[in-house]
């Protein structure tokens, strides 16, 4: 394996690892709690959302910037531990969950109006994989200088787009849910209309945005390399005159 692909498989690995901690350490840790521990529901909700918080508090610390869904992910997990432990409501520890989702969505198509889509730090790594030809068609086509840039840029716009619709819907299910389902039910209902609200993210932001996204970065590498090759093919011929 070669250098390149090592750092494209630790980004990809990286990138799922908050959705590890997000979604597989809350759930097992409320049931942790609640059965073996015999914590009230409201009691281990709340221990369940420590490490979320935890990790995105450490990433902002860890790597000395502040990242927009870190900071707004942060937030409003804060925020709804303290609403919940003042109320003392089990729901909204539940609803809160779904703060996150509708001000991380919400923030993703302001950025988008802004003109900064906030979905391309996590997808560039995807495309580029660490290559510097990639890199260099990624940066092209970003700035303007390819034929495809009009069409890149729109395209990435409607990634992000598609993320922050697709996490306002998600919002909405689980508000509905907190306040309908039983609690322990929406619990795990809760993750799995998250990792839903993820594959729906994943199919149409890839058909509307990555995927073309990716053919275009190729399709630009692929000219530079081209383009490199016959300029050196004419200065050897030049000397060979």
């Amino acid at each position: 394996m070669t250098t390149n692909q090592r750092k494209s498989r630790n980004q990809k690995l990286n990138a799922f690892a908050p959705l590890i901690v997000d979604v597989a350490v809350p759930l097992g840790s409320y049931y942790l709690f609640k059965s073996a521990f015999g914590m009230s529901t409201f009691a281990a909700l709340a221990w369940s959302s420590v490490v979320p918080a935890g990790r995105t508090l450490w990433s902002a610390v860890r790597e000395r910037t502040v990242n927009g869904l870190a900071g707004l992910i942060l937030v409003v997990n804060v925020v709804g531990l303290v609403l919940s432990f003042l109320s003392g409501d089990p729901r909204l520890m539940l609803a809160k969950d779904s703060g996150v989702s509708s001000t991380v969505g919400i923030g993703i198509l302001v950025s988008v109006a802004l003109g900064r889509p906030m979905m391309t730090a996590g997808l560039k790594p995807f495309l580029v994989k660490g290559d510097a030809v990639r890199e260099a068609a990624w940066e092209r086509l970003e700035s303007g200088a390819s034929v495809a840039s009009a069409d890149f840029r729109r395209r990435e716009r409607a990634f992000s787009v598609v993320w922050g619709v697709v996490l306002l819907a998600e919002c909405v299910v689980r508000v509905v849910g907190a306040y309908t389902v039983p609690v322990d039910t929406m619990v795990w209902l809760g993750s799995v209309v998250m990792v839903v609200a993820i594959g729906l993210g994943i199919g149409l932001g890839g058909a509307l945005g990555a995927g073309p996204m990716e053919a275009m970065v190729r399709f630009e590498a692929a000219a530079a390399g081209e383009a490199a090759e016959a300029e050196v093919g004419g200065a050897e011929l030049a000397l060979a005159r």
